[in-house]
């Protein structure tokens, strides 16, 4: 793999510890700020929104940008943001901040899964798109807890800090190792832009990862109340294994790339949906155990991040067929299609939870996982008429 590809590491690396780790703040936040949990809590929602906004939106208008420039574009914007959140005087602030970030958050994701496939040949696409996704998922790992620790120990503003000298190294190393020369495509005007909203092809794609994302967080999100809860576990050891989920992400989310590579993204989702609806359904039992509930979590995380580059390298294939002046637009959307099905499945989680119970939140999951199964096998159905040859299963 092209030593490119770590500067896209290094910048997805960033970009996942500032998403993820206002999540460990959100207490201290509020109290610093005099807001109540709630309002701290949409920092998370708009920055969300502002991925959702920016993966699609801003990907289309710099359609005619060169690659690299985008690239550098937006990390500059991450930097900026976090600067901004680093000197918040206020709420409004911090939430403007926030949305910026969100908003260079999308472009990367779709920029960069382009970028990552343009650097290698076409049998390696899946896997230099999970080497990048390493970077979110190592960011998962070690940046949140280090950057909770941080800011707990010396102001959550000095997290923002830290996490914009990340975003300035990404952007130096970006400069340095992305190379000038990308592949560049065609700009697409707005009719050609728009086309991407109307082929149910990539409709049905996005779907399934709103779909087969979502599902996961559904439990997810309350993975450490029911770890403590019902397991038993202390907060402290909940800490631990959520450590242990990260780690497990990461492994899964090469395999899934690896995967996807091998046996084509249709049939890598086919197998890692059906393993994760197992999971969450085998979580409703195991998680009574402590050792059950442990090992479940630990294969949790490989299926849950494992469908993450199929996701995306399926996307940027049906795109090349289907819409190919806009596979830069096809592929923002789908990074807002996975936030979609973060703050929905964090949202219906939530009213789980209200109605039912948290051990609900296994099972409603893998409802949706195997929703997510089913689009899956007929996505490829439909591949399989367009090309006239058989899919394998």
């Amino acid at each position: 793999m092209p030593i490119a590809l770590l500067a896209l590491t290094l910048s997805a690396f960033a970009i996942g510890t500032t998403e993820f780790v206002i999540v460990g703040l959100i207490p201290t936040m509020a109290a610093d700020l005099g807001v109540s949990i709630p309002s701290a809590g949409l920092l998370v929602s708009l920055y969300a929104l502002g991925v959702a906004i920016g993966a699609p939106v801003l990907t289309a208008l710099t359609g005619r940008w060169r690659r690299k420039t985008v690239l550098l574009a937006v990390m500059a914007l991450f930097v900026a943001g976090n600067l901004l959140a680093w000197q918040a005087p206020g709420y409004a602030s911090l939430v403007l901040a926030r949305v910026l970030t969100g908003l260079a958050h999308g472009v990367f994701f779709s920029i960069g899964a382009t970028v990552a496939t343009s650097l290698v040949s076409k049998e390696k696409e899946a896997s230099a798109i999970a080497i990048m996704f390493t970077g979110l998922t190592v960011a998962l790992v070690t940046g949140v807890p280090l950057g909770t620790y941080i800011g707990q120990i010396f102001g959550w503003q000095t997290t923002f800090l830290v996490v914009s000298l990340l975003g300035l190294g990404a952007l130096i190393g970006s400069a340095l190792l992305i190379p000038a020369d990308l592949k560049q495509p065609e700009p697409a005007h707005l009719g050609e832009q728009l086309k991407v909203l109307a082929q149910p092809r990539l409709l049905l794609v996005y779907a399934i990862t709103a779909l087969g994302y979502g599902g996961t967080f559904i439990a997810f999100t309350y993975l450490a109340p029911i770890l403590e809860q019902v397991t038993g576990f202390s907060a402290s050891l909940t800490g631990a294994i959520l450590l242990v989920y990260g780690a497990s992400v990461a492994v899964g989310n090469i395999w899934g790339g690896k995967l996807a590579d091998r046996r084509g993204p249709v049939s890598a989702l086919t197998r890692i949906f059906a393993g994760l609806a197992v999971v969450l359904l085998a979580l409703g039992f195991t998680a009574y155990s402590p050792v059950g509930a442990v090992l479940t979590v630990l294969v949790w995380g490989a299926f849950a991040f494992g469908n993450v580059p199929g996701l995306q390298v399926y996307v940027v294939q049906l795109a090349q067929r289907y819409t190919p002046k806009a596979v830069d637009v096809a592929s923002g959307l789908n990074i807002a299609a996975f936030n979609v099905g973060i703050a929905l499945g964090a949202w219906g989680g939530g009213l789980v939870v209200e109605r039912s119970g948290l051990m609900a939140t296994p099972w409603i999951g893998a409802v949706i996982v195997l929703l997510a199964l089913a689009l899956t096998r007929l996505s490829g159905r439909l591949d399989r008429q367009a090309e006239g040859t058989p899919c394998p299963a």
